[in-house]
């Protein structure tokens, strides 16, 4: 069976021996960028490997691209199958905070073309809540080979302006409320969101325990947001294309296919002062 969204703590603590099995710790701090490095090193699932969201998930700043530009395709590739996953394996990415980083590695492999990867469904809390077991050792990788397949699940910025106008698009930002009213910003110069966009707080899809909430629900609330649009024809974002995957894991897991990520996200369109900005 394969696992393309959520998987839980029960059925991964099944498969912790398949050779064919890979685990991600995706922990991470923006506050303190070293934080899941040191937290995987003190205690993680066993057989999970880490990687960082800056080093791994994301491709140097250039003051003009986000603050977590995509990746190199082929450099991302080189790093999953140093860690022994080919076209053959199921990976599961967890982190500690309702998937909110892990589900950005998530959105990552499927846009290189695997499908087979899930996210933990509540993450290391879970597992600690239900008193599986955690380790410090480091798991010794067999490489293999990845072989990418990029999917054309990118928008641009220069593509979202020219969409403004004829209004095609439907622009979901998964930022909290405030900082979309361009209130209490704090991570980015300018305070604001894209015109035309519509807010959908990624914490919104999990239920108080961090998991995330029954899929018809999911289904309700995002058909409502969109309003009659195609789920083809919105295109999700937030502060730097990180938090957006999260709402494009929700979607899916609520069966509404093939929306896309607005990768630069608000970091970048707001680099550019000649880009419009609505609060």
């Amino acid at each position: 069976m394969n696992f393309s969204t959520l998987l839980s703590t029960e059925v991964l603590a099944a498969h912790l021996n398949d050779p064919d099995w890979r685990i991600f710790d995706c922990r991470h701090q923006l506050s303190d960028v070293e934080f899941g490095a040191q937290a995987y090193a003190e205690g993680h699932l066993p057989g999970a490997f880490f990687l960082h969201l800056d080093r791994d998930l994301s491709a140097p700043m250039n003051g003009r691209n986000g603050r977590h530009p995509l990746p190199d395709a082929q450099l991302l590739a080189s790093k999953l199958g140093a860690a022994g996953v080919s076209r053959q394996s199921q990976v599961v990415a967890y982190d500690d905070d309702g998937g909110m980083i892990a589900a950005r590695l998530w959105w990552l492999l499927r846009w290189l073309g695997h499908d087979r990867v899930a996210l933990l469904d509540g993450g290391i809390g879970q597992w600690v809540r239900e008193g599986r077991v955690l380790t410090s050792e480091r798991p010794k990788p067999v490489p293999a080979r990845f072989e990418v397949e990029r999917r054309d699940w990118v928008v641009s910025s220069d593509e979202v302006l020219a969409s403004l106008d004829r209004r095609e698009l439907c622009l979901v930002d998964a930022r909290a409320p405030g900082r979309f009213r361009g209130e209490n910003e704090t991570l980015d110069p300018v305070g604001g969101h894209i015109p035309g966009a519509r807010n959908r707080f990624f914490r919104d899809n999990l239920d108080a325990e961090g998991c995330f909430r029954p899929a018809p629900e999911l289904r309700r609330e995002f058909l409502a947001l969109l309003a009659g649009t195609e789920p083809a024809q919105s295109v999700m974002q937030c502060g730097s294309g990180v938090t957006a995957c999260h709402n494009l894991l929700a979607m899916e897991i609520a069966g509404l296919n093939g929306a896309k990520l607005h990768a630069g996200s608000w970091s970048e369109w707001c680099a550019d002062p000649a880009r419009p900005v609505a609060r």
